[in-house]
């Protein structure tokens, strides 16, 4: 995939692309849906061009509301171009591109870029102050030499057998709910933390149950609790025990994400992992001892193995 910036590399795409615009945080099924109809409509080999805001315009515009971020920077970019984008632009959120109105945005696509169709969901927005929607953007289409299509919300079935429209709003709500099989169903993959491996307290090590420390950095850490969990080091998957929060028993500290990886005994310190969260198993508890919390994390180990044989991104059928 080639990777373009700015307002100038969004010049240069080649001409007749298929070209989808937005901030795909999550890379959800809704983003998934859109890139699989861009793909359908390469019947001549035309490429396919994703245009994406990094970071979001509300870090310039409006810092106090950006919401937590699904996938960082570099996380986004893999996750589409393993879904055969070939053409990914990066727009920063700079005054060239903040003060261009939906109207002179429309101009640059139609007299400058000309991709062949752009494609968007029901809900895209373009332009200071968000001043382009679908309805602005059918009717501009219509008189011009590009096709606009409009995707249909996608639907899913959550646990309780609820339907819901992926969103990254909803995906942020689930994972601060600790629902990550429910993430996972909306994103179609089980939700990841992207970290370093960092020196922790080593208590771990003590009780015979070594963790890796993860700091995560610009990533929604999900609800408190025990996650069963996976994680890929070196082409192998080891099914992971992990834990979010504040170490109670040990009176409280710094909020941690630590994994205890099943099966792997080697230094990951310094390594870069991305922790797979596949299935909720228990809130954080403060436990009268060390022999009890060794009796719990005993059981917490057991229930990873089970979890981790389930695909938690498989959507219930209804």
């Amino acid at each position: 995939m080639q990777v373009l910036h700015g307002i100038e590399g969004l010049r240069s795409l080649p001409r007749g692309a298929i070209m989808t615009i937005g901030n795909f945080d999550g890379v959800h099924r809704g983003h998934r849906c859109i890139l699989r109809e861009c793909h359908d409509l390469t019947a001549a080999g035309e490429p396919v061009a994703v245009v994406t805001f990094e970071p979001h315009p509300l870090t310039v515009l409006r810092p106090s509301a950006v919401a937590p971020r699904l996938t960082p920077p570099e996380m986004k970019q893999e996750l589409i171009a393993a879904l055969g984008v070939e053409f990914y632009v990066v727009l920063p959120p700079t005054q060239e591109v903040l003060n261009l109105s939906a109207e002179d945005f429309w101009k640059l696509l139609r007299d400058e870029v000309r991709p062949a169709h752009l494609i968007e969901g029901h809900d895209f927005t373009f332009g200071k102050n968000r001043g382009g929607d679908v309805r602005k953007l059918t009717e501009w289409a219509a008189h011009s030499g590009m096709r606009f299509e409009l995707i249909s919300p996608v639907q899913v079935a959550l646990l309780n057998l609820t339907l819901a429209q992926p969103s990254s709003s909803l995906i942020r709500w689930l994972l601060t709910s600790g629902r990550v099989r429910d993430a996972a169903i909306c994103l179609a993959r089980p939700y990841a933390l992207r970290g370093e491996v960092v020196q922790g307290f080593g208590r771990g090590r003590t009780i015979g149950v070594p963790t890796a420390n993860l700091r995560v950095a610009d990533q929604l850490v999900p609800l408190d609790g025990v996650y069963a969990g996976r994680c890929r080091i070196d082409s192998q998957t080891y099914p992971a025990a992990v834990s979010i929060g504040d170490l109670p028993t040990f009176g409280g500290g710094p909020r941690q994400v630590e994994a205890h990886l099943l099966g792997f005994d080697g230094d990951l310190y310094g390594k870069r992992l991305d922790l797979e969260l596949v299935d909720w198993l228990r809130d954080q508890l403060k436990f009268g001892g060390i022999e009890d919390l060794k009796l719990q994390i005993d059981q917490d180990i057991s229930a990873t193995r089970r979890r981790c044989k389930v695909d938690p991104s498989v959507p219930i059928a209804v």
